[in-house]
């Protein structure tokens, strides 16, 4: 049954005043994000001081990974993620929002992008960023036990888990992060995550018009450098690392800053997906 059937009054989810209004609050976020915390704006330790500390041997296998996240841009890599489980998650959240109940059959990405309200999408993101926040959590703890040894595991592997979760929320939108182009989107929301304001003011422009053909050209032009922009991400959040350096007590530093970063990269990526779901609603209201 198609979803237009499921949500009868919604041929378009929601009215053009609905839209609007979810649209001011993703505006209120993005100004929001025009300030940096404290310890943000008194400056970063060098991330060359971890490479100074850093066994050969580990820094190679953070190259690996460095080039792993390469290739997810060129290729899709190995961090894909089940869409038909994202998929069913959608469709049980928007089974509980429906009067009419859902048909047995799972959703397709189509039927999710074109008819499920944005609300269903947004408590299905915010349920996937929580059970990612929590892994990241323990993971964080785990690798900060082991200090400088078990550090060079943690930062790909939180690489790896921000890519996931940014990439279940773009399935989450409506959106395939198997396309290339959203691929690129998937970086630069894990870019915006960890820049600083200079940077957060260059991204938001950079995707101001991401659905325009010329503009993902020019995205994905820029992104042909693509170790910068990794190289980038590591660097910024790479400083707060440096506390997870003692054994045992890196256990606390790790747990909570594994955590802040999942929380950063969930919240860029389900604001930014909504920002661009709401205005693809909004034109084709217009239309």
């Amino acid at each position: 049954m198609p979803t237009e059937d499921i949500y009868p009054s919604y041929p378009i989810p929601e009215s053009q005043e609905t839209l609007y209004a979810l649209l001011k609050d993703v505006e209120a976020w993005e100004k929001s994000q025009k300030d940096l915390w404290f310890w943000e704006k008194i400056g970063r330790l060098p991330f060359q001081l971890l490479d100074k500390l850093t066994p050969q041997s580990i820094q190679k296998k953070l190259g690996e990974a460095m080039d792993e996240v390469g290739s997810y841009v060129q290729t899709g890599g190995q961090y894909l993620v089940s869409e038909q489980g994202v998929l069913a998650r959608l469709h049980q959240e928007a089974a509980a929002h429906s009067e009419h109940g859902m048909p047995g059959e799972p959703l397709t990405l189509e039927e999710a992008r074109r008819s499920l309200p944005i609300v269903v999408m947004d408590e299905a993101a915010r349920q996937l960023a929580q059970s990612r926040i929590a892994f990241a959590t323990a993971q964080g703890a785990t690798t900060g036990f082991g200090g400088l040894f078990t550090l060079a595991i943690d930062i790909p592997a939180i690489l790896g888990l921000s890519l996931k979760t940014i990439q279940e929320i773009a399935i989450t939108y409506g959106f395939d992060p198997k396309e290339k182009s959203e691929r690129v989107f998937v970086i630069k929301c894990l870019q915006f995550a960890s820049a600083d304001i200079v940077g957060k003011k260059a991204v938001l422009g950079e995707l101001a018009d991401f659905g325009n053909e010329q503009r993902q050209r020019e995205t994905l032009s820029q992104l042909q450098g693509w170790r910068e922009v990794v190289a980038a991400y590591r660097d910024n959040f790479g400083w707060k690392k440096l506390f997870q350096l003692v054994p045992i007590a890196g256990m606390l530093f790790g747990a909570v800053l594994n955590r802040g970063t999942l929380q950063d990269v969930a919240e860029a990526a389900t604001m930014l997906y909504r920002k661009r779901r709401i205005l693809e609603r909004l034109q084709r209201l217009r239309s």
